[in-house]
């Protein structure tokens, strides 16, 4: 089989644009924090339950965050940082940063043309934007606004339904493939019921309110999105268009997902001539399985702490998994990035890639692309800045010798092999 990626696309560089004043709904946007904050008073209490929420008690989504408290840095002084870059190299691409903008699914649903707004603003920045199949966008306009998008699907459990999809992603031109893995089944996600949140939506009066009381979120992308476009859909979960994301009765069509097993990747990696890479590793044996089987690059990820309560913070199991792999392996990892400090701490650890999810969700939904696009800005001069503070000029410059581990004592090991 024929396993080798396509010939590598030119160089992703930002498209010059000229300066333009602030939008004044994000002068205040210093941080992504700050973003969490704006879209909690702009979104729906369902939708916005959607996006922040984990599952059951939440432990998984705040050790995602509690983990980069546990380093700090041990700068470096008296070096020249004058021509320091962040661009870096990642499956045969170069791109404007070392990180980029993770899947989300339901964009559409919390900023008007969501995944669009994303794709617009990474191809401006030169940066990866990686869409989900459970989006409300079909995969094709995506892949016409950005050629360089990545595409991550949810694979049904059934072999034919996995080829048609495959056949579809192909057709449409992408060039990366995301297949996520630790989806069998969905997470027990408690937040989203006592917020009145379900997919699809159910029409009820307390989403009704919901809505009426949040007007900006009402007329600027819901009932926008339905004069423009239509009732919004499922799009890309399968080959062919899925449930509405309003409806009373319908339910949405996940297929046999618990039935996957390594041969269906094995079938994926026979098919797809692209580059492919597996979402959803924490486990340094997964990862060697993974690149045996045929992965070109994992993503080292708890699903942003939204399927399993307790699940290990990426970044608590990165270090086995750089040295099961070595360092030349891609390893990427996402989940509770907030900081260019985080963005840091991740590639000294060893990963070679970053990606960060809600933030970019919050800033569309906000203020649209400018939105994204100034969160991408905060946090590439972040990085930018760092980067100077530590004496480094390149990403790929720091190693763990930059980082003291302060983790609390008594904190457990991580037993893994």
């Amino acid at each position: 089989m024929d396993t080798s990626p396509p010939p590598a696309a030119a160089a992703v560089t930002p498209k010059p644009a000229a300066p333009a004043a602030t939008p004044r709904r994000l002068r205040r946007i210093l941080s992504l924090d700050d973003l969490e904050r704006a879209a909690r008073r702009h979104l729906p209490p369902p939708i916005f339950a959607y996006v922040s929420g984990g599952c059951e008690t939440n432990l998984a989504r705040h050790d995602n965050r509690a983990v980069f408290d546990e380093y700090r840095f041990v700068t470096r002084i008296l070096t020249s940082t004058s021509k320091r870059s962040l661009r870096t190299r990642l499956l045969g691409q170069d791109w404007a940063a070392p990180f980029g903008i993770a899947p989300m699914g339901m964009s559409a649903l919390s900023a008007y043309q969501g995944d669009l707004v994303q794709a617009r603003a990474a191809a401006q920045a030169g940066i990866p934007m990686i869409m989900s199949g459970s989006s409300l966008i079909p995969l094709e306009q995506i892949v016409q606004a950005y050629p360089q998008a990545w595409f991550q699907a949810y694979v049904p459990g059934e072999p034919a339904r996995i080829l048609a999809l495959l056949d579809r992603v192909e057709r449409a031109g992408y060039g990366t493939l995301v297949v996520t893995v630790d989806t069998p089944v969905s997470g027990n996600r408690e937040n989203n019921t006592r917020a009145g949140f379900s997919s699809p939506l159910r029409p009820s009066l307390r989403l009704a309110w919901d809505g009426v009381t949040h007007p900006r979120w009402l007329f600027g992308t819901a009932l926008k999105t339905l004069w423009r476009h239509g009732m919004p859909h499922f799009e890309n979960s399968q080959a062919t268009r899925g449930a509405p994301i309003l409806s009373r009765n319908v339910m949405r069509d996940f297929g046999a997902r618990d039935h996957l097993d390594w041969s269906h990747f094995d079938l994926i990696r026979n098919r797809w001539r692209g580059r492919l890479v597996l979402k959803g590793v924490l486990h340094p044996r997964d990862a060697v399985l993974a690149r045996e089987h045929g992965a070109d690059a994992i993503i080292v990820s708890n699903h942003g702490g939204r399927q399993l309560d307790g699940a290990a913070s990426p970044m608590r199991v990165l270090p086995a998994i750089v040295q099961a792999l070595g360092p030349d392996y891609p390893v990427m990892l996402d989940s509770g990035i907030r900081r260019g400090t985080d963005v840091l701490k991740a590639l000294a650890l060893g990963a070679h890639f970053v990606f960060v999810g809600r933030p970019f969700n919050y800033a569309g939904a906000i203020a649209g692309q400018a939105g994204v696009a100034h969160a991408i800005d905060i946090l590439r001069q972040e990085v930018h800045r760092n980067m100077a503070l530590l004496g480094m000029n390149a990403p790929r410059d720091l190693d763990a010798g930059e980082l003291l581990k302060v983790a609390p004592a008594g904190s457990p090991a991580s037993g893994l092999e």
